[in-house]
């Protein structure tokens, strides 16, 4: 597997860049489950948006360890970075601060099943087992 760790001396600089990313992958998961699951009913414009700025930290954490990952491992993880990003920016303008909770259910779940279709599609494809 390309990502388990090298020998018992520790690991490498781009084992732990592929830790890093692993991490930021696994709290991207749980920001776009909990963006997913937001009711009209329960959900609140600062909810949307701390997850929204959360997913936004781990792309950049991504970005930052990307320099250290093997080059099979950051053609992988730029591909997914870009194209996920690309969602996530695209999710930040359909919700807006302009969009009301109330009046926008349906954009709502619309763009956050949209994000997670492309979570699934980018970041999901990453083994980090």
């Amino acid at each position: 597997m390309a990502f388990a760790a090298a020998g018992c001396g520790g690991q490498s600089k781009s084992d732990k860049a592929m830790a890093q990313v692993c991490s930021s992958r696994d709290n991207i998961t749980k920001q776009v489950d909990n963006l997913k699951n937001l009711t009209i009913t329960s959900a609140t414009s600062s909810q949307v948006s701390d997850s929204l700025q959360a997913i936004q930290k781990d792309l950049q954490n991504i970005g930052d360890a990307r320099k250290d990952l093997s080059d099979a491992n950051r053609e992988q993880v730029d591909k997914a970075n870009q194209a996920f990003a690309s969602s996530v920016r695209k999710t930040f303008a359909e919700v807006g601060t302009k969009t009301s909770l109330q009046d926008s259910a349906t954009q709502l779940k619309t763009a956050f099943q949209n994000l997670a279709d492309s979570y699934r599609n980018t970041f999901g494809q990453i083994n980090c087992s």
